[in-house]
């Protein structure tokens, strides 16, 4: 049991949409992510996700409805809901995510951006 410095992580890495482990809890695993402009629209039929904003902010896009997340607030995506996670135009985004384990990086779809293998840092 040690301490997890996130800025340090975040320092570790420079690949956008491309998440890091960083610890796992239970069958629920934790990633660091760096984002700019637009994912993939998806979903995951089984599993919720749930994002939070370390720094920037983030779009979350729905089909019928756009949330913003700012620093220090989180937004959960329920299983089986569509969505596409995109920043304002240019901005990086540092996101916490936390999952199952089970979890595909972009669900039910297969895009150049999809990774299925998370690197331990």
């Amino acid at each position: 049991m040690k301490t997890i410095n996130l800025a340090q992580k975040f320092l570790s890495f420079s690949k956008h949409w491309h998440p890091h482990q960083i610890a796992v809890v239970d069958d629920m695993q934790v990633l660091l992510a760096k984002v700019k402009d637009e994912f993939v629209w998806h979903k995951h039929e089984e599993e919720d996700e749930l994002f939070f904003v370390q720094k920037g902010t983030l779009e979350m896009h729905f089909r019928d409805r756009i949330e913003i997340v700012n620093p220090g607030e989180l937004i959960v995506v329920p299983k089986g809901v569509e969505h596409c996670p995109k920043t304002r135009k240019g901005e990086e985004v540092q996101l916490l995510l936390f999952e199952k384990i089970t979890t595909a990086h972009t669900g039910n779809v297969i895009d150049p951006k999809t990774q299925t293998n998370y690197p331990k840092i």
